[in-house]
């Protein structure tokens, strides 16, 4: 157990005092009751089996933040620091801030903020791994850095960036409420170093001394509808009606004096609305930025296009000859069928290996199966993998009765057929769970229905790509007419284009509508991406005309067949541009910076520049 100082100041306690049944979003304080198989239990911390003492133990615990008394010391950070020997780059507190006004009425608002131990934690859903878990005791949300195989979800889904990803140490870690120091009656290291009295910790919905209000919102601070976080908030300072970020995100945050929302609970009437809105856009950015496409995420950009380019070859070659397209059936080319197939299977093998590379401990994959109730990523390893099966399945009974009599040929079609009608099935189905992945609501650039229309999209271009690759020059070489398997490629890419362009457009629309980081992201597009966004478009428009061209004739040849392939490199290159695009452009909904700590664009400085190389910079150095 934690050992309590005799010396210990009155204000590191927790005070017991009396609360509400229930907090306003309708949760019980008192989780669970002494009766419960749950209570009575030890947390084992550092090995100890000891039970805490604390009277409230079973009660949702929560921090207070009073803005005004914020000085930005970073006594909090110091604290968090020390107690978990987190390494320079990363941090479970962090202090961040806004600036409003003009010279010399400018004032600012300081914001601390650790993982707030939410009553919805998306964190614990979306890790795949099950590395989370929300206890009993003081309805902490634990983490387990030895389960977790640092696939860095839960970061893409936390609205506050509490989860931190640590690439060198291949996991994520956090904010623990400092559980040791609770099982004893201490407040956690960084309320009780607090020097303004700006942070403290209590059971919720319980108003801390000298505090009068308990708010669920801030300038800065995400919609807490998200995951109902047990955080509560008093600013009472007059405010300028525009506060700014002062790191690299081109946020504002605007008075709504019109659409404020109500606070429940709130005991004053001190306006909180203030919502996310874009910088003014400037045109000061507009190269073309190539360096700038390239991420952590650049596995994905490619695990994502092979997938749904696999599984529209594989529909095609299946599906195709139910169509007319007879020239892909197994029967026209015995040989062509099951090399493509095998050649499908190697390239889903090769896309599967760089995404089990990008995790952070790529030998734990096999975690990936256990949240499959909750986790989207856990439901998309899983349909992916049943894809991979069923195909292999398909590909292999395909080819039996041509390299052994063991098995009758009758049989192996009959299994070659059934697993070839569950593959259909399987694939589309995998790309809608891949899409779910990115239904975030803490990224709003990600959230909307564009996403399944751009992987569906994909799915229909490069499929067909994909099969034209072998089936085409296979038909040149046989002197075989190939007008109409070359109408029938080109038109599902057609389709798979307008249906991409159609969701890119209501995208647009959505973004505009939305306001806050959408729009910001789409800012970003029409400014520092603006020349990569309209190459994208241009080699699109060109391939459509290549395509509709192909189409249209009817005709066979080498011209045809040529005009075809132009066609599909252009819009593979499209389609690269817009997938690595999909990934840098979104701008989650995480706490202000600073100018240094926590600045997107002084962290790519100091990569650039080799700053990162020097650990007190807390700068983590770009790698995998």
């Amino acid at each position: 157990m934690y050992k309590v100082r005799k010396d210990e100041p009155k204000y590191a306690f927790i005070p017991d005092v009396e609360h509400p049944e229930r907090n306003r979003y309708g949760k019980p304080v008192q989780l669970v009751d002494e009766n419960d198989p749950l209570a009575g239990k030890s947390l084992n911390i550092n090995g100890d089996s000891g039970i805490g003492d604390n009277p409230n133990r079973y009660k949702q615990h929560g921090f207070y933040f009073n803005a005004d008394n914020c000085i930005a010391c970073h006594a909090c950070e110091a604290a968090c620091a020390e107690k978990n020997n987190t390494p320079p780059h990363l941090a479970f507190r962090s202090v961040g801030y806004l600036e409003g006004g003009s010279y010399p009425a400018v004032q600012r608002l300081n914001i601390s903020m650790a993982c707030n131990h939410c009553d919805n934690p998306v964190c614990l859903k979306g890790c795949p791994t099950r590395a989370y878990t929300k206890f009993a005791e003081y309805g902490a949300v634990l983490q387990d850095p030895d389960i977790c195989f640092g696939c860095g979800y839960c970061t893409w889904v936390c609205p506050y960036n509490a989860p931190q990803l640590d690439t060198e140490a291949g996991h994520v870690s956090k904010c623990n409420m400092c559980i040791d120091r609770l099982e004893v009656g201490l407040k956690p290291a960084c309320a009780a170093a607090c020097l303004g009295g700006a942070l403290d910790f209590g059971i919720i919905e319980t108003t801390p001394e000298g505090r009068s209000q308990l708010e669920t919102r801030i300038p800065g601070f995400p919609d807490p509808s998200i995951t109902h976080p047990n955080i509560r908030f008093q600013q009472m300072r007059s405010l300028p009606r525009e506060m700014r970020r002062v790191d690299s995100v081109p946020l504002r945050y605007v008075r709504d004096d019109q659409n404020a929302r109500p606070d429940p609970g709130v005991k004053s009437g001190h306006h909180t609305g203030y919502r996310p809105a874009p910088l003014p856009v400037s045109e000061s950015d507009t190269g073309w930025n190539l360096k700038a496409l390239r991420s952590r995420e650049d596995p994905l950009v490619l695990f994502t296009l092979i997938t749904q380019g696999v599984v529209g070859a594989f529909l095609m070659l299946f599906l195709g000859p139910l169509f007319g397209l007879e020239m892909l059936s197994p029967a026209a080319h015995p040989v062509a069928y099951p090399v493509t197939l095998f050649g499908l299977i190697a390239l889903q093998t090769f896309g599967l290996v760089i995404s089990t590379l990008h995790l952070g401990r790529p030998h734990r994959f096999y975690r990936a199966f256990n949240n499959l109730r909750y986790s989207p990523v856990s439901r998309e390893v899983a349909a992916v993998a049943l894809f991979y099966n069923l195909l292999g399945a398909h590909a292999l009974f395909s080819v039996l009765p041509q390299v052994t009599e063991l098995v009758p040929a009758g049989v192996a079609g009959g299994l070659a057929t059934a697993s070839g009608w569950l593959a259909v099935i399987a694939g589309p189905l995998a790309l809608w769970f891949m899409h779910r992945i990115y239904r975030i609501p803490a990224r709003p650039y990600w959230n909307h229905w564009q996403v399944l229309s751009s992987f569906y999209g994909s799915m229909l271009v490069l499929g067909p790509l994909f099969a034209g690759l072998v089936f085409v020059p296979v038909a040149a070489a046989a002197g075989e007419p190939s007008g109409t398997l070359l109408r029938g490629l080109a038109l599902p890419m057609l389709a798979g284009i307008l249906l991409t362009a159609f969701g890119a457009w209501r995208h647009v629309l959505h973004l505009r509508a939305i306001g806050g980081e959408g729009e910001a992201a789409l800012g970003v597009l029409r400014t520092r991406f603006r020349r990569v966004d309209l190459l994208r478009w241009g080699l699109t428009g060109a391939a459509a005309v290549a395509l509709a061209a192909v189409a249209l004739s009817g005709q066979g040849g080498i011209g045809t067949a040529l005009l075809w392939a132009l066609g599909g490199v252009l819009v593979l290159a499209a389609e690269l541009l817009g997938r690595a695009l999909f990934y840098v452009l979104v701008i989650p909904t995480t706490l202000p910076g600073a100018f240094f700590w926590r600045n997107p664009g002084f962290q790519a400085h100091a990569r650039e520049a080799g700053l990162a190389e020097m650990p007190q910079v807390g700068v983590q150095v770009a790698h995998h």
